[in-house]
């Protein structure tokens, strides 16, 4: 049997004495698109934080691509994470910043001309980040996060202020990117966003005392205690289907 990319189990996170996730359980195969759900707060953000390494849990064990997540070059290598906007470098437009990022990676995805196109930026080229819209913003970071190699994807809201037409655009790169055998995880309130892209759905659920627990089928766990056993309840139907480092 191919070993799992991601395979987590019993996580427990506390942040400032507050609970923020409890027996969570999560796997994902090379290929799969996994779509984190749930209402604010459940803690979806902090999940793809422990993935990529940056939140150490309390307790239970993460696994992703054979070993512990580390905050390492070797980690980021094969992880990408696209969460907060990054930090964009004053004076270079969203072609150079494209440009840079193929330079410092072997074996790009794509060139900065085919990101600038397939993420409808063409026009905007030598345009600066801070000129540009939101969305447009949105979508560059997401260009420089699929232009890179990598065999994890770790998105944090992917659909924030992509109009409905761009969702499905990028529905069908994450469906294209899974199809090379590489991994998606993706935490978003668009299920329509998660349907089109094959994505298996995994829900966090919000617990009286305001943290996440989640029962995921393809693992098999749940979590403890009265958050686990609704958790159960609430999520075991929910996985029809199939199932950036930021770019500086």
């Amino acid at each position: 049997m191919t070993e799992p990319i991601i395979m987590l189990r019993g996580l427990r996170v506390d942040l400032g004495g507050n609970p923020v996730l409890r027996g969570i359980g999560l796997t994902a195969a090379a290929g799969e698109i996994v779509a984190v759900t749930g209402p604010n707060g459940v803690g979806k953000s902090t999940l793809l934080r422990c993935l990529a390494g940056l939140q150490s849990p309390d307790e239970g064990e993460i696994t992703v691509l054979g070993g512990p997540p580390r905050d390492t070059p070797a980690f980021w290598r094969d992880v990408v994470l696209a969460a907060d906007e990054p930090a964009w470098y004053p004076g270079l437009t969203a072609r150079e910043h494209l440009e840079l990022v193929r330079a410092v990676h072997p074996a790009p995805r794509m060139d900065a001309g085919e990101a600038l196109e397939t993420f409808g930026l063409r026009d905007r080229a030598d345009t600066v980040p801070q000129n540009l819209s939101t969305g447009q913003r949105q979508r560059l970071s997401l260009a420089a996060a699929l232009l890179r190699p990598s065999r994890l994807l770790l998105l944090d809201e992917p659909e924030r202020g992509l109009d409905a037409d761009f969702r499905e655009r990028l529905a069908a790169l994450l469906a294209g990117y899974a199809a090379e055998g590489r991994t998606v995880v993706a935490a978003t309130h668009d299920p329509g966003l998660a349907e089109a892209a094959g994505a298996r759905r995994v829900e966090l659920t919000d617990a009286p005392a305001a943290y996440g627990s989640t029962h995921d089928p393809a693992d098999g766990s749940a979590g403890r205690g009265k958050t686990g056993r609704r958790a159960a309840r609430r999520t075991a139907g929910t996985a029809g289907g199939r199932a950036t480092r930021r770019a500086r």
